[in-house]
């Protein structure tokens, strides 16, 4: 199975539209929304859950009263604030870290698992579909990014791809999203802040030798730093595969849950030759190797 993932140096690019519209495209394939923090891919691939689940991803102290003679050890090596002043733990402080326990002479202390997100598979018109919430406030996103990966892949048959909708950023959730992928897909926007995140981002994938290819979104908005974009992609290995024109239509087309290749006009259009480029430009790798 070939894993492709879309991702993004910043928000609000445009990725998860072309993720979606990517996802109407490829046939054979099954999906996942690894941007666990502030998933919205499910919006626009709604569908029938086949699962869900409670995730616990994280740790927490937890103090036996029995046992505890207040010997204060515990709060000494505790960084964090978390035991107060009867000893109890303060949950929101506590990181897992386990040094309170460790350092416990009585062994009052102990780390259990708690919640910290919740994963679905859906069943979708265009195929299974893997994702997960991450709680508020919680930890752990990377580590429940590897569980939407996995949950997509024990749902699988003979599918031929693993289409992953990646967290913007450059973070631990970004490298868990792309780790093992046979290729991603960078989309950015004619901006300094997306210029300069788009290298920051292709530098992460070139760290891990991902090959990976650029899709500029509303590359007409401004010209001068699409062609500044195209200058870097060109002197640096990158090839652009998709430049998608500002169409005011997409913002009523989102309104109605649908993805701009399904709604028509010039940025769907773009959207379909990107889908056919991207799959000749990965196959030429392919072959190539």
């Amino acid at each position: 199975m070939k894993k492709i993932a879309v991702i993004s140096g910043k928000g609000g690019t445009g990725k998860t539209t072309v993720a979606a519209s990517l996802a109407q495209i490829l046939t054979g394939k099954v999906i996942a929304d690894c941007d666990v923090d502030a998933p919205n891919l499910h919006i626009l691939l709604p569908g029938r859950t086949l699962a869900e689940a409670e995730y616990l991803g994280a740790k927490e102290a937890v103090l036996d009263n029995a046992a505890c003679n207040a010997c204060g050890r515990c709060r000494e090596v505790c960084r964090f604030g978390a035991i107060g002043p009867d000893y109890q733990i303060i949950a929101r402080n506590c990181e897992g870290c386990g040094a309170c326990v460790i350092a416990c002479p009585q062994g009052a202390l102990r780390l259990q698992d708690i919640r910290n997100g919740k994963t679905y598979v859906a069943e979708t018109e265009y195929g299974v579909f893997s994702h997960a919430v991450l709680d508020c406030g919680a930890e752990g996103s990377g580590k429940l990014v590897t569980a939407v990966r996995e949950n997509a892949m024990a749902h699988r048959t003979d599918e031929e791809w693993l289409l992953i909708d990646g967290a913007p950023g450059v973070g631990c959730v970004v490298i868990a999203s792309i780790t093992g992928c046979d290729a991603v897909l960078a989309v950015t926007e004619p901006t300094l802040s997306g210029q300069m995140d788009l290298e920051r981002v292709l530098g992460v994938a070139g760290f891990f030798r991902i090959p990976a290819y650029v899709c500029i979104n509303k590359h007409d908005l401004n010209p001068e730093i699409t062609t500044t974009i195209e200058e870097f992609c060109r002197d640096n290995g990158y090839q652009v595969v998709g430049k998608i024109p500002f169409d005011p239509g997409v913002v009523d087309t989102l309104r109605q849950f649908k993805t701009p290749l399904a709604a028509g006009g010039p940025a769907g259009a773009a959207i379909a030759r990107l889908g056919d480029d991207l799959l000749k430009a990965i196959s030429e790798k392919e072959r190539i190797k």
